[in-house]
């Protein structure tokens, strides 16, 4: 499922246009990502948790050439599946 299959799922159940319903997936979507970037964790229950993890630099090896590349620290969104999500697609 991609956005616009949520857009159009939410437009059906709920019997808003879909202009409303593209409103309220960008502010769902818009406040997760403001929480992340906040460093925020977002939990959902029994469905997921997702959070920043901070990776250290390191130094890695350019694979073509071996040659040594220095990778700069990062920080990457983490998902976690909730157990209900697991039970229930693991069926």
């Amino acid at each position: 499922m991609n956005k616009s299959g949520l857009v159009r799922t939410l437009q059906e159940e709920v019997g808003i246009s879909k202009a409303k319903a593209e409103a309220v997936i960008d502010i769902f979507f818009d406040a997760m990502s403001d929480a992340l970037v906040r460093g925020d964790r977002i939990e959902m229950r029994g469905l997921c948790s997702i959070f920043v993890k901070n990776y250290r630099g390191y130094v890695g090896r350019n694979p073509k050439s071996g040659v040594p590349v220095k990778i700069s620290p990062k920080k990457l969104p983490f998902f976690k599946c909730g157990k209900e999500l697991k039970e229930r697609v693991d069926i």
